[in-house]
C-alpha cells in the first residue's frame, strides 16, 4: 500500500469549483481507495492504494470528470514526495502562510523565471516539480503571473506541512 496526496485544481469552498469534501471522500472510496481523508475544503485528499501514482491520478481524474461533468486536474504526490517539498522550501524563515508551492506534473520549464510578469517583490524559486513563491507582505495585492503554473495548483506551507504529516500517519 502506498500513501498518496491528491491535490485537486480549481476546487474551493465556493464558486464554480465547489466540491463538498464528503462527496470527495465518497468518490475516492467508491473508486477503491482506502483510508481516505480530506483536509480543508480546497481539494486536498490523503489516501492509500496499491495502484501506481499514474493509475491513481487517472482513476481520480476520470471519477471527478464524471462527478463534475468537466475535467478536474489532479496533482499527485507520495507521502515521501510531499515531505521532500516541505523540506526543500527555499524560504524556511518566512511566514508559512505567505509561501506557496505550486505543484506541477513535471519539472518547471527552463524559461519559467524569464516568463514571469507583474512581479512586485515576490520571490520565486524553482523546485523539482514545484514552483515556490514567497509573497512577502501577502498575496492580496499580488498581480504576479506565472505562465508555467497554469496547469498546476498551489498550497501554502501550512497546508503542505499538514498534508505531509497526514500522509505519514
Amino acid at each position: 500500500m502506498n500513501n498518496y496526496i491528491a491535490l485537486l485544481r480549481a476546487v474551493n469552498v465556493g464558486g464554480t469549483g465547489k466540491l463538498p469534501m464528503a462527496d470527495l471522500r465518497a468518490l475516492c472510496e467508491s473508486a477503491g481507495f482506502q483510508e481516505v481523508r480530506t483536509y480543508i475544503a480546497s481539494g486536498n485528499v490523503v489516501l492509500r492504494s496499491t495502484s501506481t501514482a499514474a493509475q491513481v491520478k487517472a482513476t481520480l481524474e476520470a471519477s471527478l470528470a464524471r462527478y463534475a461533468g468537466k475535467p478536474v486536474g489532479v496533482l499527485l504526490r507520495t507521502a515521501a514526495e510531499m515531505a521532500a517539498v516541505l523540506a526543500a522550501n527555499p524560504f524556511p524563515k518566512a511566514a508559512p502562510n505567505r509561501v506557496v508551492a505550486i505543484f506541477l506534473d513535471n519539472a518547471p520549464p527552463a524559461d519559467t523565471l524569464a516568463t514571469l510578469s507583474h512581479r512586485n517583490g515576490e520571490e520565486v524559486v524553482l523546485g523539482k516539480r514545484e514552483i515556490y513563491v514567497h509573497y512577502g507582505e501577502g498575496m492580496a495585492d499580488s498581480k504576479l503571473k506565472i505562465p508555467a503554473a497554469k496547469s498546476g495548483t498551489g498550497r501554502n506551507m501550512n497546508t503542505v506541512s499538514r498534508l505531509a504529516a497526514m500522509a505519514m500517519e
